[in-house]
């Protein structure tokens, strides 16, 4: 959990760079239960298969796993439900005719503290192809033996 600026990173979604191309990032609020805070100040949350959905003019975020807090018993809360998000009635239109473009998705790319209050990162994200994901795996690769092989003549 890195903390930089008052902020503290609870949460990244790793794979949203990898099967997206995020084109925009946006900061949104969200509206949590007391149970669902203290998970994620335990860190018990998982962001791999969520995405954010405008329904009726408000933004929701749709399958981020928060984990019930364990101490909270029958004051828990369902790990899968929809949870609002908060931003500004203009900024969620033009998400929505961005989103309303084909190939277009809403991904949280990480979940965050800032001052004291619960912040998401969406990313404007356009799904990538299995050809471009085997590109990424490839330049990775180079980079790593590049990097390998210059550790290596420092011997």
């Amino acid at each position: 959990m890195n903390k930089t600026d008052g902020i503290k990173i609870i949460c990244k979604n790793r794979k949203a760079f990898f099967n997206f191309e995020v084109e925009d990032t946006f900061e949104a609020g969200i509206v949590l239960l007391g149970s669902e805070v203290k998970s994620l100040r335990a860190g018990k949350v998982n962001l791999s298969d969520s995405y954010a959905k405008v329904i009726d003019g408000e933004l929701f975020l749709v399958d981020a796993h928060i984990s019930p807090y364990e101490q909270a018993n029958r004051q828990n809360h369902d790990p899968l439900r929809q949870r609002k998000l908060l931003m500004h009635a203009r900024e969620i239109r033009k998400l929505l005719g961005k989103t309303a473009e084909r190939g277009y998705s809403l991904v949280p790319l990480k979940l965050y503290f800032k001052n004291g209050k619960v912040k998401v990162e969406l990313g404007l994200a356009k799904g990538k192809k299995a050809y471009d994901k085997r590109e990424a795996i490839r330049k990775k690769d180079e980079r790593r033996e590049l990097e390998r092989m210059a550790k290596y003549r420092e011997r």
